[in-house]
C-alpha cells in the first residue's frame, strides 16, 4: 500500500521549527545589542578612558635637583648632564645577544652589566634603563652610526648629582643615591608617589636626606599620542618640572676646610654654634669620604677601604660620635653647683692630689695637689679633687636635674637625621639600661668620676658646643640647625630657616659672670695660656684629656708605651668674645692626649678665622697637624684671599665633554668664592657596584 503524507502536519511541525529559529536569532541579536549597550552606555566612561590611555602616554619629567650652598654661597652640590646609552627591554627580543653586540661598538664593563641586571630587577620591563653612563664623544659617534641596527636602544642626556668640593663638608651634606626596593615601598605609600614618578635617585644622608622635599622640586609630564606598536607620534601637550628649591646651609665651607685640613691625618669632631642663632658654623667629622663615590654605585675597592678602615671615615663623629667630656665639664658642674647652692664661688676644697672615697683613690694632679682651691681657680688649674668632692656633695639624680637642660644625654633637634642621645647618667637611666639587678644599683662611687666628665658621662660634639652656647649666652637656647634659608626657585623668595624658640634657662648673670670669667682666665693663666698668646680678642675655655680606657689605681699613664686607639682624647671647649659671644665650639681629637696639646690649636685657628678674619700660614697648619703648635707661627693671612682647597674628586666623566646644566637659581651663579673649572678633576666610572 501507498502511505499518504500528512501535509498538515508536516507544514505545522516546519512553522514551529522555523518560528523557533526566527525566536533563537532574536535572542541573539538581542544579547548582541544589550552587551553593545552595555559596553556603549554602561561602561563609556571606563572604555573611553582606557582606549585614550592605549592611545596616549603619560611620561614624568623628573625635575632638577636644586642645589645645596654655603652661607656664603659656594655651591656644595649641584648638578651636570652627561650621555647616557639606555636599553628598554620590552622592544629588545633577545638582550643578552643585544648588549654582546653594543658592548663592540662601546665599551660595556661586566660591572655595567650587573647594576643593568640589577636595576630591571627593580624596574618595569617598559622603562629605559641605563646600561652605560657617561658616554664619551667619541662613543655617542660611534653609536650613533651604528644605531640603525639596534632596536629599542637609545642615547639620552640625564642628570647627574656632582659635589664639586669632594671630601669636604660630606658629612654635612650627605649624598643621593638610587632608589632601593624599600625606599620605592615608602614612596609608593606616601602622598608624594605621584612626584617621584620617573626619578631614581633619593637622598641618602645629610641635608640630601635631611631635605630631600625642598631639593627634588615637582615632576612635571608630557602627553604623546603612541601608535599601536607604542611608538611615539606627537606630544599632545605638556607641564614643564619645577626645579627643587635651592638650599643655603649656615656652614662656612672655607672654614670647614680649614678645620678638616687642621686635622691632617686625624680623626675627630668639631662643632662651632653661633650661640644668638643656632646657626652651626662648622661641623666637623674627621676622616671624611668622598660623596662622588656613592652617586652611582661604590666599587667594591673603595667600598671597603671605607667600611673596613679602622679610622670609619663613614661614621659623622659630630653627629654619632659620643665620647666623655673629660675637664671641659668642670664649667657645667660649677654653674650647676651654683644653680643648686650646693657650692658658692668662695667655698674652698683641700686639693692634696687625691682624693678617697672608702678605700678606691680618685687621682688628680699627680701628689702634689694644688692646695686650697675655690671655683675660680678649680675651672683655672683644672682640679680634680674640687669636682670630686662636688660630685659626691651632689649626686647623680641632682646633677641630672641640672645639667639635662643644658642638652646633655638629650636630641638637641638639629635638622639632619641620625643624631644620637648620648649618656647623662641618673639612677633611672641605670635602671632602664641594664637587665639584672645587680648591675641596675647605682652605687655612691660611681658619682665620684662623674665630677670630672668620666664615669658613664658619653656625649657628642653637638651636645657640648651647644650646652656652651647656652652658658656663655646666659641661658638663652636655640635649637642648632644646618640651613639658613630656602631660595624657590620660581619666586625667588628667600625663605630664612630658623629654631622654633625655646625656653630660656633660668641662670643668674653673677653665676654665669663667674664661669665665664674662669674660662677667660685659663687662656690668660690656665691650661692653653701658651695656645692663646696674641690673640686679639678675648675667649673663654677650658682644656679636657678623657681617658679612652680605664687604668688600673697603680698603674700610670704613659702614652709611649700603649696603642694609639687606646691613648686619651684631646679635648676644647671655648666661646669669643667673653662680653658678647658670636661663637662657641667644642672640638675633640682623637687618642691625642693633653687637651692643650692638639685640641686646643684647632680651636685657637677657628676663633682666629671667625673673629678677625684671619686664615693660618701653610707652615702653621702642617705644624698644627702634627700637634706642634701653640700660638699661630708664621705669617697669617687675609681668609676672603685664600683659596678653598682643591677636591680630591669633582665632576666625574668618561672623558668627554658633559652637557652643561643652566642654574635655575640666579642668585647662587656667582658664588662668593667659584671652584675654576679647570680644577675639577675627572673620575672613571666604578668598576663594581655595592648597594
Amino acid at each position: 500500500m501507498t502511505e499518504l503524507k500528512n501535509v498538515e502536519l508536516e507544514l505545522s511541525r516546519f512553522r514551529a521549527r522555523l518560528l523557533f529559529a526566527g525566536a533563537m536569532v532574536l535572542v541573539c541579536f538581542g544579547l548582541i545589542f544589550a552587551r553593545l549597550a552595555y559596553l556603549q552606555v554602561i561602561r563609556y566612561d571606563e572604555l573611553s578612558t582606557r582606549a585614550e590611555n592605549n592611545r596616549i602616554a603619560v611620561v614624568p619629567i623628573v625635575p632638577n635637583r636644586g642645589l645645596i650652598l654655603d652661607r656664603n654661597g659656594v655651591v656644595l652640590a649641584n648638578n651636570y648632564s652627561a650621555y647616557t646609552l639606555e636599553l628598554t627591554p620590552s622592544k629588545i627580543d633577545d638582550l643578552d645577544a643585544t648588549i654582546d653586540e653594543l658592548a663592540q661598538v662601546v665599551q660595556i664593563s661586566s660591572y655595567d652589566r650587573r647594576r643593568f641586571k640589577r636595576l630591571m630587577d627593580e624596574s618595569k620591563s617598559f622603562e629605559s634603563l641605563p646600561i652605560r653612563t657617561r658616554l664619551s664623544d667619541e662613543e655617542v659617534a660611534r653609536f650613533s652610526v651604528q644605531r640603525y641596527r639596534f632596536t629599542g636602544v637609545d642615547i639620552k642626556a640625564r642628570l647627574f648629582r656632582n659635589y664639586p668640593l669632594g671630601e669636604v663638608g660630606a658629612h654635612v651634606i650627605g649624598y643621593i643615591g638610587r632608589i632601593n626596593q624599600a625606599e620605592k615601598e615608602k614612596i609608593d605609600e606616601s602622598e608624594d608617589a605621584a612626584n617621584y614618578r620617573g626619578t631614581d635617585y633619593i637622598g641618602k644622608l645629610g641635608i640630601e636626606q635631611s631635605y630631600e622635599r625642598e631639593l627634588h622640586g615637582i615632576t612635571g609630564f608630557e602627553e604623546v599620542e603612541t601608535s599601536a606598536g607604542g611608538r611615539a607620534v606627537r606630544r599632545l601637550r605638556s607641564s614643564p618640572a619645577t626645579p627643587g628649591n635651592t638650599v643655603m646651609l649656615s656652614i662656612d665651607i672655607k672654614l670647614q676646610a680649614l678645620v678638616e685640613q687642621l686635622y691632617g691625618a686625624r680623626r675627630g669632631a668639631l662643632v662651632a654654634i653661633d650661640p644668638k642663632s643656632g646657626e652651626v658654623l662648622a661641623f666637623v667629622s674627621k676622616p671624611t669620604f668622598d660623596p662622588n663615590l656613592f652617586v652611582e654605585g661604590i666599587d667594591v675597592e673603595n667600598w671597603r677601604s671605607l667600611n673596613e678602615s679602622p679610622d670609619k671615615p663613614l661614621l659623622n663623629r659630630a653627629l654619632r660620635g659620643t665620647y666623655p667630656p673629660g675637664s671641659t665639664f668642670k664649667p657645667f658642674m660649677a654653674i650647676a653647683a651654683l644653680n643648686s647652692g650646693k657650692r658658692g664661688p668662695n667655698e674652698a676644697v683641700l686639693d692634696n692630689g687625691i682624693f678617697m672615697f672608702g678605700n678606691h683613690r680618685f687621682r688628680s694632679h699627680g701628689d702634689g695637689g694644688l692646695g686650697m682651691v675655690d671655683m675660680h681657680r678649680s675651672i683655672v688649674k683644672s682640679s680634680n679633687v674640687y669636682y670630686y668632692s662636688l660630685a659626691n656633695e651632689m649626686g647623680v639624680d641632682l646633677m641630672y636635674s641640672q645639667l639635662a637642660p643644658f642638652g646633655f644625654g638629650q636630641i638637641t633637634g638639629i635638622d639632619i637625621d641620625g643624631e644620637v642621645r648620648g649618656v647623662l647618667p641618673s639612677t633611672e637611666w641605670k635602671r632602664k639600661a641594664y637587665k639584672k639587678p645587680e648591675q641596675q644599683r647605682w652605687y655612691a662611687g660611681e658619682t665620684i668620676s662623674l665630677g670630672i666628665g668620666q664615669g658613664y658621662n658619653n656625649f657628642t660634639m653637638l651636645q657640648v658646643s651647644h650646652a656652651l652656647a647656652t652658658l656663655a649666652s646666659g641661658g638663652e637656647r636655640h635649637v642648632p640647625h644646618l640651613v639658613r634659608e630656602i631660595r624657590d626657585v620660581v619666586t625667588h623668595e628667600r625663605r630664612p630657616v630658623g629654631s622654633e624658640p625655646v625656653e630660656p634657662l633660668d641662670l643668674k648673670p653673677e653665676h654665669v659672670d663667674v664661669i665665664k670669667r674662669a674660662m677667660y682666665a685659663v687662656t690668660q693663666e690656665g691650661t692653653s695660656t701658651r695656645v692663646f698668646l696674641g690673640a686679639k680678642y678675648q675667649s673663654g675655655g677650658k682644656t679636657g684629656t678623657a681617658q679612652a680606657v680605664g687604668i688600673r689605681q697603680n698603674e700610670k699613664y704613659n702614652a709611649s708605651k700603649m696603642a694609639e686607639y687606646l691613648r686619651d682624647h684631646s679635648l676644647y671647649v671655648a666661646f669669643a668674645p667673653v662680653d658678647d659671644p658670636k661663637i662657641a665650639l667644642a672640638v675633640i681629637v682623637e687618642n691625642a692626649g693633653f687637651g692643650a696639646q692638639a685640641a686646643a690649636p684647632i680651636a685657637r685657628r677657628v676663633l682666629d678665622y671667625w673673629l678677625t678674619g684671619t686664615y693660618p700660614s701653610e707652615e702653621d697648619i702642617i705644624a698644627t697637624q702634627r700637634g706642634e703648635t701653640g700660638a699661630p707661627v708664621g705669617a697669617p693671612r687675609v681668609a676672603s684671599e685664600v683659596p678653598l682647597p682643591l677636591p680630591v674628586a669633582a665632576v666625574p666623566s668618561a672623558g668627554g665633554t658633559a652637557l652643561p646644566v643652566s642654574n635655575p637659581d640666579p642668585a647662587a651663579s656667582s658664588p662668593a668664592t667659584p671652584v675654576p673649572a679647570s680644577q675639577v678633576a675627572p673620575v672613571s666610572t666604578p668598576p663594581e657596584a655595592v648597594r
